[in-house]
């Protein structure tokens, strides 16, 4: 996978906040915000200082039962076209059914016939384009009750069934501990980490026992130090902070980065 650095994720009430910001290696924005004839101008002006934009989907619903929709195949491989961009991300997710739009990004059932037919969708998602795909693990506030294989386990048998990279998000393996009692640490130690194509990291709340990956506010220390378990197991090729609403200051999304470089420094002190 391609080396990144450290990143965040392009929002157009950030546009100029990230150009001129320095500590940016690369950036990331949602494909379906985007015109790919059309590409917002502060993007334009980030690929010609060489900054690499990744597209990342949120609707693919690739951990669907049906096969992940042409069109939106069509839609994430112009992105990456007109981006130039090194890879395209989406979520291993279930978002629609029988025409039915969940709404939200659902966690798909663990059990081997969820993992075959993700794996055929999975492959004709990456035919269909013309960069490398990863998947991001989801946050869940539910898990399924005929689950046979645990997350990293599922994980990686369908990358090594087919190859796809991982965006490995910290938050929600933090959420996932925290709402279904799910060891973020084993999940680490479970996933095949030489397949890691980045990695998010992002806060949320706590809300009447529950925790809310919000992206709207810094994140917490439980969530850093995650990343620094994973840096412990594996040199990320990137790592990008996730913000998408009640925007800070320059100055505060500036230190969220500095805390992502510390975090990811004291790899070595946990090995």
């Amino acid at each position: 996978m391609a080396e990144l650095g450290v990143g965040i994720g392009w929002r157009a009430e950030l546009d100029l906040t990230i150009e001129r910001m320095d500590g940016v290696d690369f950036v990331e924005v949602i494909a379906e915000n985007l015109k790919p004839a059309n590409l917002p101008e502060s993007l334009r002006v980030l690929r010609s200082k060489g900054v690499p934009v990744i597209p990342h989907g949120v609707s693919l619903g690739i951990g669907a039962a049906e096969p992940p929709s042409p069109a939106r195949l069509a839609h994430l491989a112009s992105c990456a076209e007109a981006l130039d961009a090194p890879l395209v991300s989406e979520h291993l997710a279930f978002v629609r059914g029988g025409g039915i739009e969940a709404g939200h990004l659902l966690p798909v059932p663990r059990t081997r016939e969820s993992l075959r037919v993700i794996t055929a969708n999975v492959r004709r998602a990456q035919d269909a384009l013309p960069v490398p795909l990863a998947l991001e693990n989801v946050a869940a506030i539910f898990g399924w009750p005929d689950d046979e294989l645990t997350e990293g386990q599922f994980l990686a048998e369908l990358v090594e069934s087919t190859g796809v990279g991982l965006l490995i998000d910290v938050a929600n393996l933090y959420t996932n501990q925290f709402n279904l009692g799910l060891s973020a640490v084993d999940a680490l130690d479970a996933l095949p980490l030489e397949h890691l194509a980045y990695v998010h990291v992002a806060g949320g709340y706590e809300h009447r026992g529950l925790w809310h990956d919000t992206h709207t506010t810094a994140a917490p220390q439980p969530v850093l130090d995650l990343l620094t378990e994973l840096c412990a197991r594996a040199t990320p090729p990137g790592v990008l902070l996730e913000w998408d609403d009640e925007f800070p200051s320059d100055a505060a999304l500036g230190e969220e980065l500095s805390k992502i470089r510390t975090a990811m420094s004291l790899a070595g002190e946990v090995r």
